[in-house]
């Protein structure tokens, strides 16, 4: 149970971040939400993709392996990400 607990602050406090850093690309007052894709609907390039991972890396003092980063579409693909790796520690 406490696991559970734990496992949903992480989740929450990985999409409350992640969030932040999204914040200055949302457009039209669009909600930020899971559902969220990163390049599309924020209209992120590549290399704005790579910054927002390496700051989602060193908030959450993790590393997002090369071969994850493809499955990352989402807001909520990136929180589950975080939330594997931040568990696997």
């Amino acid at each position: 149970m406490l696991k559970t607990s734990s496992v949903t602050s992480i989740e929450q406090a990985a999409f409350r971040e992640v969030a932040k850093v999204l914040e200055p690309f949302r457009r039209h007052e669009t909600p930020i939400t899971r559902d969220t894709d990163i390049t599309a609907d924020l209209d992120l390039d590549s290399l704005a993709v790579m910054n927002l991972l390496m700051q989602v890396e060193e908030k959450f003092d993790i590393s997002i392996p090369l071969n994850l980063i493809p499955e990352i579409r989402t807001v909520g693909d990136l929180v589950q990400v975080i939330e594997q790796l931040t568990a696997s520690k």
